[in-house]
């Protein structure tokens, strides 16, 4: 992968690209941002880069004896042209790289052998070459471990040192790639010491989505690289790109996806599915028309599938974010607010307003947020969302937060 290859980040890209021309490399640097920020993708592509360098970057002798200074790009689109003259670049771009070692949370793969990522590599270089910006979820599902809870286990653990102890087989660098490291659990301490005191030109990256969820004794020995949210225009701008869809649409799934990509991308997956209707009648069997109304929009719900389910309760979050924002915001920024938004969620925001006041919408998102996390966890949909209209009802007729 390459840094043109990352959406955006360009700041990031510069950091890294002048930590290595300013020899101010750590051994161990942590990645860490938000889901669909593109964190992974630019720790691939940073891995690359490293991996294509010479041994010695500071000086390499010349045939007089003499030491000829070694220039090292200075930004990323230098650092794209000097990855692609090496001969490895093939290797890097495949993800096949000797020297470069990846370790991400696993399931067992035969019975009565412990859960390694060496077993699913070709899962893995499947998997970023469809979803780079996909989550834990994603790639569980992808390699079909269904209910299963993927893990980094003692035995992984034993496994990186046993790959980190090798010498390098043509690069000046090895390295570890580590996906998720909040899946480490307590066998992850026995990684200290090697992250501690690495053999000679080694690397390990660390990509992570939750500072708090990392074994503190890891975390204390890692550079932190921090990788921000998308902003709007760069998510618009690749859904052009590589959706082929217009700027308009575009423009309303980047506002929604509120930075993550990954956001972005299920929405334009779902774009066609009239959400805002189903959620009109939701609202209205909620409110007005009784259970018989209820128990049949829930069906229908119920049917959508799992995917379907969560795109529609994030696209309820997403109006009700967009009716808070409409009443605190004033002047131009409500104008620019109300332009990005369709006619039907413009009336839907304001009568929202009319009907709520702030903590009431708070507490709906907050509700519709554990309806989504339960549905990636399997939960019953039609049992869930029976007891999320409950909580709904309860919320807006008594503006109360019921524990169903």
């Amino acid at each position: 992968m390459l840094f043109k290859d990352v959406i955006g980040q360009q700041e990031v890209k510069q950091q890294l690209v002048e930590m290595v021309q300013h020899n101010r490399l750590s051994h161990a640097l942590l990645f860490l941002g938000k889901e669909g920020c593109g964190a992974l993708p630019l720790a691939l592509a940073f891995a690359n880069y490293v991996v294509s360098l010479p041994k010695e970057t500071a000086a390499v002798p010349s045939m007089f004896g003499d030491a000829v200074e070694t220039k090292l790009p200075a930004s990323p689109g230098e650092a794209d042209g000097y990855m692609q003259k090496q001969p490895s670049f093939s290797k890097g771009q495949q993800m096949v790289h000797p020297d470069i070692h990846y370790a991400y949370p696993v399931v067992t793969k035969k019975a009565g052998s412990p859960p390694l990522s060496t077993d699913y590599a070709t899962e893995w270089r499947e998997f970023i070459q469809q979803y780079p910006h996909g989550n834990v979820y994603d790639w569980l599902q992808f390699i079909g471990a269904e209910n299963k809870q993927g893990n980094i286990t003692a035995q992984e653990c034993n496994d990186i040192i046993r790959k980190l102890s090798l010498k390098s087989f043509e690069s000046g660098y090895k390295m570890l790639v580590l996906w998720m490291p909040e899946y480490l659990g307590k066998e992850g301490n026995k990684l200290l010491k090697l992250i501690e005191e690495p053999p000679a030109d080694t690397l390990f990256i660390l990509v992570a989505e939750n500072e708090s969820a990392i074994l503190s004794t890891i975390l204390s020995r890692c550079q932190l690289v921090k990788i921000p949210a998308l902003n709007t225009e760069e998510i618009e701008a690749s859904l052009v790109a590589k959706a082929n869809i217009s700027a308009d649409k575009a423009r309303l799934i980047a506002n929604a996806s509120e930075g993550n990509y990954r956001e972005a991308l299920q929405q334009l997956q779902h774009a066609d599915e009239d959400y805002f209707n189903l959620l009109r009648e939701w609202l209205n069997a909620i409110l007005r028309s009784g259970p018989a109304a209820q128990i049949k929009i829930i069906e229908e719900i119920a049917r959508l599938g799992r995917e379907n389910q969560k795109q529609f309760l994030r696209y309820f979050i997403h109006l009700l974010e967009q009716a808070v924002r409409l009443e605190v915001m004033s002047g131009e920024l409500q104008e620019n607010l109300l332009a990005g938004m369709s006619s039907g969620e413009k009336d839907f925001a304001i009568k929202l307003n009319k009907q709520m006041r702030l903590e009431q919408k708070e507490a709906i998102a907050e509700e519709l947020d554990k309806a989504s996390y339960y549905i990636e966890r399997n939960a019953n949909a039609k049992i869930l969302f029976h007891a999320l209209t409950i909580k709904l009802f309860h919320i807006v007729k008594s503006n109360a937060v019921v524990s169903v």
